[in-house]
Order: structure tokens, then C-alpha cells, then sequence
């Protein structure tokens, strides 16, 4: 694909304007694109601008932008009825979702399902329903972790500059435990990070709060917004010990890890580890808003008739989405795509470990791999400011991409599973030439 000068275009920077006029100032955008279309792994922006998309709505696109099947079950649903709400009127789709989830979402025992429009509120609801059938107040939450916008989720998430300051108060019983980053950690493996971090874990829990005062531990096993950091399978299989043994409900957000992303159908597949609740939206829906919690039919059962619901969860056009993406990804085992494309991925970011100064460290598993970009390898540093100048390189030469991390320095990887070998490798080499002129750039002004 050839660089593209003079981005935006002219249609692009005129609703950019009326954008600007018009939209809340905290709604964050990033590269000032508008579509026309999009297709797969490709987005037309209203100037014609052709970009391989490796950002995929935040996650949300792993079968791609707007899948054949995915499509069309929307529109034939959308020939029988849009919407009843289905607290008034019961409508056979959700009930054939909720089947299809309980039986691919890990769990040696019956489970049940609750859908939802979103994850953050997927995240409340998962939050209710561990406070009531435990009986208890505490929420463990970790450093680095996204959760969601709304008040319990934003308890949860720990990145206040962006996404908290001036919005408390927050809720009360939330106490943070570090999540185990082997970068940052000093330790010398990750069995020494994993045990580091428990033993902070339960230090926490028990000089804090009690773990009789704790109704559930939230953990992402793949941390998304956090800077991609995957949770070493001991330190995931130690906390299911620990919340076996006093009762907690043990909740896995894998929100942005799930529906393959990770090279399993969820990240929890590859440390053996069941969690008792699972939160899940993102690209279960193949572009649609929907959102569930699954989990233990005791533990869901909990809250009395009455106790949970929502206007648009689980809306027919979104579940009509999620029963078709669901097909899709079986049928063409994603599974199995996102590990291939993993390696292709991560071949690309290890060579350029090992040829650009700025690039710390290269983590991830399966599709869900990330770099981080830094000043000085020694010391770790975090560089957003090259992170986001090598953003705005790829934007301008036709990539779209998005970064994660505290400091905004983790260039993440979420190009839909769906695309071709070739799409991955054209988004690659226009990432690589991005980072050779930022690497020039930098060389120059030094």
C-alpha cells in the first residue's frame, strides 16, 4: 500500500470539524478517520483512503468488519422484529446464545448465562451476583487493569489520569493487588514474578480485609488497556487454590482475551484454570454491542427474580450476531488462525526487539500480542511519545493501530482473525516502515 499524503482528506477533516463542534470533549478519538465502508481487515474512509485495520474496534472484530454471515443474520432478524425487551417479551435467540455459551465457556459444572449490551456491564452485573451469593462486601481488583467506564467497572480499572481523576467518589471494598509483570518486576523468572505477586496478593487480602470479608477476586488472564501483560498460569492456578479455599468467587475478565484472541477460545483455557464467573463482550458480538456473564448456575442463581436485567441486554439483532460469529469462528477453527497469525506477529515484533533501541519488550499470546516502546532498555522507561509518533506514521502511510499501557507506549496488536495471511504481512511491513522514519527522525534530532 502506498503512503497516503495530506491526511485527512478533505470530507474527513470537514466532519472532523463539525466533530469537534458538536461532540463532548472527553470522547477520545484516534486517528481522525471516517468510514464509508469497511470490509475484513480493511476500512475506506470518506476520501477513499484505504487503511488495513489492525486495531479492530479495540478487539472487537476478530471475524472482521462486517462478516457475510454475520450480516446477514442481522438482516434477516432484523426482517422479524428489532427489539421486545427480553424482560417483556421472550424471544428464542437469546435462549440459543445462552445454550451455545454455556457450552463453550469453560466450567466442569452447570452453568448459567446473563446477557448484557456491554462489558462494563457485564462487569456490574458479575460484581452483583458475587456479592449476593457470597454474602460479603470485597473486591479484589489488579494494577494495570481496564474493567469498564461505569461506576463499579471504573472502581475496578486502575488508571485514574485518563480515566478517573475528578470522577469520584468511587465505590467502596475495592482493594488492588499487583498483577505479576515480569518486565518491571526485577524478578529473575517469571515462577519468581508469579510467587512475588502472590504472596502480595494474599498480604492484601488478609492484613486489608479478611478473606471472609472478600466476595470475589475480577482478574483479565491477558490484560488489554493494562499494556497486554498475560498472568503466568501459576499465578492464575494459586488464586483459584486460594479462592476455592475460602469461598470467593473468582471471576476472569476476558473481555478482550476471549473468542479466540489468545490462540484458545478463552485465555484461561491455557493455564487449565476454570473461573466460577466469566465476563465477555467485545467479538462476541462480531461488531454487534452484547455482552454476557457465564458462570456457576449456583453462584447465578443467587440474585432473586427481579435482581437483574436491563433494558437492550441481549437484543435480538446482537444475539442473531453472536450465534452467527460463534459459527463462524468453529466452523473455521480461529483458534487455530489466531495462533498462526501470532507467530507471524510476533516473528515481526522480535526482530524489531532486536534492531530498533526504542522497543523494550515484545509479550502476548496467541493474536493478542503487544510491544512497548521505551527510552532506554536498561532502565524501561516508558516512550509514549514515540508510541504515539510511530501511530501516526503507520495512520499516515494507510495502518490503523492502537496503543495500550499506563504511559500510552504499548503498540498492541487486534487485527481481526479473519484476515489473510497477506493483509497481516502488508500491515507489518507499513508498521516496520513507520518505525524505521520515526527511528530517523529521532536519530536526527539527537
Amino acid at each position: 500500500m502506498q503512503q497516503q499524503p495530506m491526511l485527512p482528506g478533505p470530507q474527513c477533516q470537514a466532519y472532523k470539524d463539525r466533530r469537534d463542534k458538536v461532540v463532548a470533549r472527553g470522547v477520545a478519538n484516534g486517528a481522525p478517520v471516517f468510514a464509508r465502508t469497511a470490509q475484513g481487515c480493511t476500512v475506506e474512509d470518506l476520501d477513499g483512503h484505504r487503511f488495513i485495520d489492525f486495531a479492530g474496534g479495540i478487539g472487537t472484530l476478530n471475524v472482521g468488519h462486517a462478516h457475510p454471515a454475520v450480516v446477514q443474520a442481522v438482516k434477516d432478524q432484523a426482517d422479524r422484529f428489532l427489539h421486545t425487551c427480553f424482560n417483556i417479551v421472550m424471544y428464542p435467540q437469546y435462549i440459543d446464545l445462552a445454550e451455545k455459551l454455556v457450552e463453550i465457556v469453560p466450567g466442569s459444572w452447570p452453568k448459567k448465562v446473563m446477557l448484557q449490551s456491554t462489558g462494563a456491564e457485564a462487569v456490574e452485573n458479575a460484581v452483583k451476583i458475587a456479592r449476593k451469593a457470597t454474602g460479603r462486601p470485597g473486591i479484589v481488583a489488579f494494577t494495570n487493569g481496564f474493567h469498564g467506564r461505569t461506576m463499579m467497572a471504573l472502581s475496578l480499572t486502575a488508571k485514574a489520569p485518563a480515566y478517573k481523576t475528578g470522577f469520584g467518589p468511587f465505590a467502596s471494598e475495592v482493594f488492588r493487588a499487583p498483577f505479576p509483570v515480569l518486565y518491571r518486576s526485577g524478578a529473575p523468572d517469571e515462577a519468581a514474578c508469579s510467587a512475588a505477586a502472590f504472596a502480595e496478593f494474599r498480604r492484601v487480602v488478609e492484613s486489608e480485609a479478611t478473606p471472609q470479608h472478600i466476595a470475589a477476586v475480577v482478574i483479565e488472564p491477558v490484560q488489554g488497556e493494562g499494556g497486554f501483560h498475560v498472568a503466568p498460569a501459576s499465578f492464575l492456578r494459586s488464586l483459584r487454590e486460594y479462592c476455592t479455599q475460602h469461598g470467593i468467587v473468582l471471576i476472569a475478565d476476558e473481555i478482550q482475551s476471549g473468542f479466540c484472541r489468545t490462540g484458545r477460545w478463552f485465555a484461561t483455557e491455557h493455564s487449565g484454570v476454570e473461573a466460577d464467573l466469566y465476563t465477555l463482550a467485545k467479538s462476541m458480538g462480531g461488531g454487534m454491542p452484547i455482552a454476557a456473564v457465564v458462570g456457576r448456575a449456583d453462584l447465578m442463581d443467587a440474585p432473586a427474580v427481579g435482581g437483574l436485567g436491563g433494558t437492550y441486554g441481549g437484543n435480538p439483532l446482537a444475539c442473531a450476531a453472536a450465534l452467527a460469529t460463534i459459527e463462524v469462528m468453529q466452523r473455521e477453527d480461529y483458534a487455530r488462525r489466531s495462533r498462526l497469525i501470532g507467530e507471524a506477529v510476533r516473528s515481526r515484533f522480535n526482530a524489531w526487539a532486536r534492531s530498533f533501541p526504542f522497543v523494550g519488550d515484545v509479550r502476548g499470546v496467541g493474536a493478542m500480542v503487544a510491544m512497548e516502546i521505551v527510552q532506554d532498555r536498561d532502565t524501561h522507561l516508558p516512550d509514549g511519545q514515540i508510541g504515539a509518533a510511530i501511530v501516526n506514521e503507520a495512520y499516515q502511510q494507510g495502518l490503523l493501530l492502537v496503543k495500550a499501557g499506563f504511559h500510552g507506549n504499548v503498540i498492541r496488536f487486534l487485527g481481526p482473525i479473519a484476515a489473510e495471511a497477506d493483509e497481516i504481512e502488508r500491515g507489518l511491513d507499513i508498521l516496520g516502515d513507520a518505525m524505521t522514519a520515526v527511528h530517523s527522525r529521532s536519530a536526527v534530532a539527537a
